[in-house]
C-alpha cells in the first residue's frame, strides 16, 4: 500500500469525540464515506468501522475519522448527517453500504454521489477504487485488508490506515468525475442514477435466505435428495448461529451437495465422503447424520415452479436487451448504464404503447426518457 505521508486518522471511540466529528461534519457541503464489515467472520455480519473523510481547513489535506461502533452504544446522532439534503454524501459503490448502515442502524440517506456510478458512465474501463485511486492520485491500496477481521480489537495500526484511504481520496475523485461528467453533457444521467440508488433489500441471515435451491447443484438432486439437503441447511443455519460464524466457513454448499447425494448412515461412511475432514466430522457428524436421517423421513422437495412469462413478455424483452446494447456501444458504456436491469424488466412487462405510459413507468429516470423514449417506444412496438 503506497500513498503520501498523511497526518493521523482520527479514531471516535467516545461519545465526545463522535459529537465533536458531527458538529464539524454538519458545516461540509460534502462529506465521504465508506463502511467496514465483519461478514466474512460472523453468522450476522454488522457494521465495525464507519469511515467519515471531510475538507480540511484552509486547502490542508482531508480530515479522515473512524468511528468504531463496537465502542459506541448510540450512533444515532449520524442519522442527521445522512438524512441532511444539503450534505453530499460521496460513495464508491453505495448500495451495500446503505444497505448495511440501514440495517444496522435505521438511517435514511438523502443527496448521495457514487464515485463508481460515474466511472461507469463515463466509460471507465476499471471501476474499482483501488484502480481510480491508483490512475488519478498514484495510490495502490493493499487488497489483502479487504478480508480482514474488521470486529477484531484493538484494530492493528496498518487496518486504520487501510480503512482512513478509502474516503482520504473520495472527495477529489468525486470533483473530477462530475467535471468529467458535466463536460461529456452526463451530469443529469449521474443524478437520475444518484437519485435511484437505494440501500439493498434486507433478507434473512445478512443478505442469505434459508432456502435450499439457492445452493448450487440443488435442482440437480432428486427430490428425495432435495428433502435431505433441505434438512442440511436447516442443521447448517443452527450450528453457524450458535457458532457466530458464515454458513460456509460451517459447511461449504459443496459438501452439503455431497451429503445429500450420498446420504451417509454411519460415521464410517460419512468420513470416508469428499469434503468431510476429520475435524468436521467430529464437530458436526452426529449433526449431520442426524439431519439426513430427518430428510430421508421427510416427504420429497420438488423444485419452485417458476411462472413462464408469455412469448410477447419475451420477445419485447429481447427487442429491448439488443437496442440497448447497441445503444451501450455507442455511448462506450456497459449495458445497464443505458438501461438499468429494473426498468428494462418494467418496460418488458407494462409494455406502455405511448409517451404517458412510458413516462410513467420511467417517472425516476426522466433523463432517459428524453434522450430515448421514441427509440423504446418503437422496440416495444416491434
Amino acid at each position: 500500500m503506497t500513498s503520501p505521508n498523511l497526518p493521523a486518522p482520527i479514531l471516535v471511540t467516545r461519545p465526545a469525540e463522535l459529537a465533536q466529528m458531527i458538529a464539524l461534519l454538519s458545516q461540509q457541503p460534502s462529506v465521504a464515506v465508506d463502511t467496514e464489515s465483519n461478514s466474512l467472520f460472523a453468522y450476522r455480519e454488522q457494521v465495525c468501522l464507519v469511515q467519515f473523510s471531510a475538507a480540511g481547513g484552509d486547502s490542508g489535506p482531508p480530515l479522515d475519522y473512524l468511528v468504531d461502533p463496537l465502542a459506541l452504544d448510540d450512533l444515532s446522532s449520524l442519522g442527521a448527517i445522512f438524512a441532511n439534503a444539503g450534505i453530499e454524501k460521496v460513495f464508491h459503490a453505495a448500495e451495500y453500504d446503505l444497505f448495511c448502515l440501514k440495517r444496522d442502524f435505521g438511517f435514511e440517506f438523502n443527496n448521495l454521489f457514487d464515485t463508481m456510478t460515474a466511472a461507469r458512465i463515463l466509460g471507465r474501463g476499471e471501476v474499482g477504487l483501488g484502480a481510480l485511486l491508483e490512475s488519478e492520485f498514484g495510490v495502490k491500496l493493499d487488497k489483502r485488508f479487504q478480508r480482514a477481521n474488521w470486529g477484531e480489537r484493538p484494530l492493528r495500526q496498518e487496518l486504520l490506515a487501510y480503512a482512513r484511504l478509502d474516503t482520504h481520496y473520495l472527495l477529489e475523485l468525486r470533483k473530477r468525475l462530475a467535471a468529467d461528467l458535466v463536460r461529456r453533457g452526463l451530469w443529469a444521467l449521474a443524478e437520475e442514477d444518484f437519485r435511484r440508488m437505494r440501500p439493498l433489500e434486507a433478507q434473512e441471515n445478512g443478505g442469505r435466505q434459508l432456502d435450499c435451491w439457492r445452493v448450487k447443484g440443488a435442482y440437480d438432486l432428486t427430490p428425495q435428495q432435495a428433502a435431505v439437503l433441505n434438512e442440511l441447511c436447516v442443521y447448517r443455519d443452527l450450528a453457524a448461529r450458535e457458532m457466530n460464524r458464515p454458513l460456509f466457513k460451517v459447511i461449504n454448499d459443496q459438501t452439503l451437495i455431497t451429503l445429500a447425494q450420498a446420504a451417509p448412515q454411519d460415521s464410517n461412511s460419512l468420513g470416508r465422503l469428499q469434503g468431510i475432514t476429520p475435524r468436521l466430522a467430529q464437530r458436526h457428524g452426529q449433526g449431520l447424520l442426524a439431519a439426513i436421517q430427518r430428510g430421508l423421513g421427510a416427504e420429497p422437495v420438488h423444485p419452485p415452479r417458476n411462472h413462464r412469462p408469455n412469448n410477447g413478455y419475451l420477445e419485447r424483452l429481447e427487442g429491448l436487451r439488443m437496442w440497448r446494447k447497441r445503444a451501450a456501444q455507442t455511448m462506450g458504456v456497459m449495458s445497464d448504464v443505458v438501461l438499468p436491469r429494473d426498468l428494462m424488466l418494467a418496460l418488458a412487462e407494462r409494455n406502455p404503447r405511448g409517451r404517458e405510459e412510458l413516462g410513467e413507468v420511467m417517472r425516476e429516470a426522466p433523463w432517459r426518457m428524453e434522450r430515448w423514449g421514441e427509440e423504446i417506444l418503437r422496440v416495444l412496438r416491434g
